[in-house]
């Protein structure tokens, strides 16, 4: 037996199999065995021959309130404990919505142990090492529920949280967030004067640094952010003036260019709130969102004439209080919502097929999660 074997006694291709078949939450335990085992799970191919194989799949990052204070809601009011912990504390915990198994992730330090409320989450994959990644950025300190510049940085490898660095500029709140290309971008939301931003940021895992991108065209408070081919989408929002009148309007960022591109006027209807606005990264024409009740779709690449938005179902009413829409690339749209504000969540997903009407599969969380869902993204795990 070589001592450079990754199994001993097994071929290298069969012991590479087997690897490949370790689940994410085991990766940290798996590095530590050897040296050998430490550079298979690190290496890019590793990522590449898991996706090849089959073995990578869909799953959706939530950030959510922890089940003893899940009737709080998302805005609940500040309440203390003895302790003079708030009301609200959320975890990240992921979703494989295939087979419905829900996973929390390793807490955050801190004194509360909480994700900052309202805060953004994107899923980086790629850079050092073919990394996975899940990147928190801002929201309100859950203590003091004061806007925050704080980065968290989850590490799939390392199974560990990391502060990343600061986000630079005035401390935003309710702005668009999206992973593309590798990097993190953020734009628009508001300062702590209640004044829509047009300035944008880019977040580099790798390198811990922030740049600054070119303004965008329009002011846009509580926007929505999504990678479409290649590109930060930016959906909505309103201008300072408005203060909760959304504009129907989008912009993009292209990175290659660096450069802005108004996309069309009335992308989504004016006055609609972007918030359930969703596409899969891979298939940029294809979006959803929900409004009055049902899931819409819209067809087309972003950058051709205007395209109609097409009811698709009507959403169940035990779900409409929705607080999370994700498109996976199979096809599937999966929304999970509540038939009130702080109710319990439910997880429906639908596939659309030609020719044959659209139908819901219905799946209640499990008790301990079901929790108001604050923030989601979707990533290959």
């Amino acid at each position: 037996m070589g001592y450079n074997e990754l199994i001993p006694g097994l071929p290298e291709e069969v012991a590479r199999e087997c690897l490949i078949r370790v689940g994410f939450d085991q990766l940290p335990a798996v590095r530590r065995i050897s040296r050998q085992w430490k550079a298979e799970v690190e290496s890019p191919a590793y990522n590449r021959l898991r996706k090849a194989e089959g073995l990578a799949r869909p799953a959706l990052a939530l950030v959510q309130a922890r089940r003893e204070l899940a009737e709080a809601g998302p805005a609940a009011d500040k309440q203390s404990s003895a302790g003079g912990v708030p009301g609200n504390s959320y975890r990240m915990v992921l979703l494989d919505p295939a087979e419905g198994r829900w996973t929390p992730l390793p807490e955050v330090g801190g004194a509360s142990g909480s994700l900052p409320l309202f805060c953004q989450v994107a899923a980086v994959d790629g850079g050092v090492e073919g990394r996975k990644r899940l990147v928190v950025v801002g929201g309100w300190d859950p203590e003091t529920w004061a806007p925050t510049d704080s980065v968290l940085v989850y590490d799939f490898l390392t199974g560990a949280w990391r502060r990343g660095a600061a986000m630079p500029g005035p401390r935003r709140s309710f702005f668009a967030c999206a992973a593309v290309g590798g990097k993190v971008f953020v734009a628009g939301g508001h300062d702590e004067e209640k004044n829509a931003l047009r300035s944008a940021l880019a977040y580099d895992p790798d390198a811990d640094a922030w740049a600054a991108l070119p303004d965008m065209a329009e002011e846009r408070d509580e926007p929505r952010g999504l990678c479409v081919d290649g590109k930060f989408l930016v959906v909505g929002g309103y201008p300072t003036p408005a203060q909760g009148r959304f504009v129907g309007s989008a912009e993009w960022f292209d990175p290659a260019t660096s450069t802005w591109s108004a996309v069309q006027e009335g992308f989504v209807d004016d006055g609609a709130c972007p918030r359930t606005c969703s596409a899969a990264p891979e298939a940029g024409d294809r979006m959803y969102m929900l409004r009055d009740g049902h899931l819409v779709a819209r067809h087309g690449a972003i950058s051709s004439a205007p395209a109609a938005w097409r009811p698709v179902a009507p959403v169940p009413e035990d779900a409409r209080t929705a607080a999370a829409v994700s498109v996976i690339p199979d096809g599937r749209v999966v929304v999970i919502g509540s038939d009130c504000h702080g109710g319990d969540q439910t997880v429906y997903t639908l596939r659309e097929e030609a020719g044959k009407p659209a139908s819901w599969a219905r799946a209640p969380a499990p008790p301990e999660f079901s929790g108001h869902v604050q923030a989601a993204c979707l990533l290959e795990i």
